[in-house]
């Protein structure tokens, strides 16, 4: 009974749990039905409701798309730009692998020639000069070529004071060459050369052909050692004398500007061979040389003593002018230079000073017996002693250039002052004279310069200078009783009366030279074809004698002078 009391037990369990679950369903069931009566109402509600979710979302949806469009374009460019980089990086890749081959072909163009050098050997050839078509007019002849004869300025006793000269010349054409080779990198080697047409042989003339020769101006050659800070210089070149524009340096020397190529009275020069030495010193600011240059002695000026003589022409005291007529030497003529240069207030100063000590060579005949003046006959005798006599001069000057106004005004200024020191100025007045048995007397002189030149534009100069040239100093010998000249130069007794009457006496000796110039070169044409200038010189030239009392004591000293007035005219072209 108990076992089936446990049965009974369960199903009744279960039936229960049978009628929960129904009754369950049936309201569930009920639930769903009532629901469902009711959903037309909440379906307009959750309709308003869902269109706005809706709209949210798509306004979520249409910037989520934006931000999409906007990050698409992005990334469109970003791969622009890795494309961008990639062929950059491309072209700089080819830009380095065609460098090398750049270098080379770079170091090759700068290794060929220039178009304005040419290059020979390792030597490099500069060409440069002018063809020149000038001409020249004088109130008073001196019956010369372009080139004036300052102490042949002619007097009023002569003809040719009372006539004009106007000529043309093609004469200082010039052709220039300079040659440069590098022996190693501290030593260098020049070789200059000049050639004009100036020279004249004895059949040149003006009556048909015009063929006047060809001279050199300078022909040298010049070694800079840049470790020794030396120079040396061999040849024909400007005398040290010379005033330089920088250092003590070839073809930096300042000759004027002028047209007529005796240069102007007061200028300090020669051209002559020479053996030069240079050294540069505090950065080539203190330069000191010294220079043995070729001797020559100007005939002996005044009343010369017939028993000397100083050229290699047979007789005595024979004209330098003539053919063949060269001066004894022996000794050549010594110069040492000391240049300096600074700036002041931005201005370039360049100031210099020399000394020249010369030797004047003669051969002198005397009397043994008595010391008095012999013969000049090669037959030696008791009364006609031989020997060879040796007399020294000294002169001191110095110069200066001036950067007055840069790039705009230009000064210079030279002096020399002496024994002896003819010869280095431009008129080329006498050296020395004589003493009564023919000893040689060097001639106290003077000599200076002063002038500038105005640079109005880079196409036109102006210029101007002033100088003189002068013996200071008579150097007489006269009889015992004092009443004549003997020998010397200065004469007191000269006869001075006939100085302005054609065909007269004028017998002074000459005592000063000096200058006036004025003149302008203007470049109408500077390019790829060269250089065209053009330019005119005006200069009033004067010459001075010794005043002279006319052979007697009892008449007052007379003094004279003549000037020509000269123009110049000049067109040149420099092809180099």
């Amino acid at each position: 009974m108990k076992f089936n009391s446990r049965i009974w037990a369960s199903v009744a369990v279960g039936a229960l749990l049978a009628m929960g679950a129904g009754a369950s369903a049936d309201a569930a069931t009920t639930k769903h039905v009532a629901k469902k009566a009711a959903a037309p109402a909440a379906t307009a509600a959750d309709v308003e409701a869902l269109k706005a979710e809706i709209a949210v979302l798509k306004a979520k949806l249409d910037e989520v798309s934006a931000s999409q469009a906007k990050s698409a374009e992005v990334a469109a460019q970003l791969e622009q730009a890795q494309d961008s980089l990639a062929n950059s990086v491309v072209a700089q890749s080819q830009t380095i692998n065609t460098m090398p081959a750049e270098i080379t072909k770079a170091a090759v163009a700068a290794a060929q020639p220039k178009t304005d050098k040419i290059y020979y050997k390792g030597v490099k050839i500069t060409l440069g000069g002018f063809v020149a078509a000038e001409a020249d007019y004088r109130s008073k002849s001196t019956d010369s070529t372009i080139a004036t004869a300052f102490t042949k300025l002619p007097f009023g006793s002569a003809p040719l004071n009372h006539v004009s000269e106007s000529r043309f010349s093609a004469q200082q054409s010039r052709f220039t060459l300079l040659a440069e080779g590098d022996a190693s990198p501290t030593t260098h080697i020049q070789g200059y050369g000049e050639v004009d047409f100036l020279g004249a042989a004895q059949t040149a003339n003006f009556n048909q052909s015009n063929s006047f020769t060809p001279r050199f101006r300078v022909l040298y050659a010049n070694v800079d050692f840049d470790n020794l800070g030396l120079h040396l210089l061999a040849g024909q070149n400007w005398s040290l004398a010379t005033l330089n524009s920088k250092g003590i340096t070839p073809r930096n020397e300042v000759a004027p500007p002028q047209i007529d190529p005796q240069y102007l009275v007061g200028f300090v020069w020669a051209r002559q061979p020479q053996i030069r030495l240079t050294e540069e010193l505090f950065d080539k600011s203190l330069w000191l040389a010294v220079s043995v240059e070729n001797p020559a002695t100007l005939s002996p000026g005044g009343k010369v003593a017939s028993n000397v003589v100083v050229t290699s022409s047979s007789g005595s005291n024979q004209n330098l002018n003539s053919a063949n007529a060269y001066p004894l030497s022996n000794i050549p003529d010594v110069i040492v230079k000391g240049a300096y240069e600074t700036k002041i207030a931005d201005r370039a100063l360049h100031v210099e000073a020399f000394a020249i000590g010369r030797d004047f060579y003669s051969r002198q005949y005397l009397n043994p017996t008595n010391n008095t003046p012999g013969s000049t006959s090669a037959v030696l005798s008791a009364t006609n002693a031989a020997s060879n006599q040796n007399v020294y001069g000294v002169g001191f000057g110095g110069g200066a250039t001036f950067q007055a106004v840069p790039h705009m005004l230009d000064v210079q200024a030279s002096i020399l002052s002496g024994r002896g020191m003819g010869r280095y100025g431009t008129s080329g007045l006498a050296d020395v004279t004589t003493d009564v048995n023919g000893n040689l007397k060097p001639l106290s002189s003077l000599a200076y310069l002063v002038g500038g030149t105005f640079h109005a534009s880079p196409m036109l100069d102006i210029y101007a200078f002033g100088g003189s040239e002068q013996i200071t100093h008579r150097q007489q010998y006269l009889n015992t009783a004092g009443t004549a000249l003997v020998a010397g130069y200065g004469n007191e007794f000269a006869n001075n009366t006939g100085c302005s009457v054609e065909n007269s006496t004028c017998a002074g000796d000459n005592k000063y030279v000096s200058e006036l110039t004025l003149g302008f070169w203007h470049k109408p044409y500077v390019g790829s074809f060269g250089r065209v200038q053009w330019g005119m010189q005006f200069s009033n030239a004067t010459l001075g004698k010794f005043s002279g009392n006319n052979g007697s004591a009892a008449n007052p000293a007379l003094g004279a002078k003549t000037s020509d007035n000269m123009v110049f005219t000049s067109i040149r072209y420099y092809p180099f």
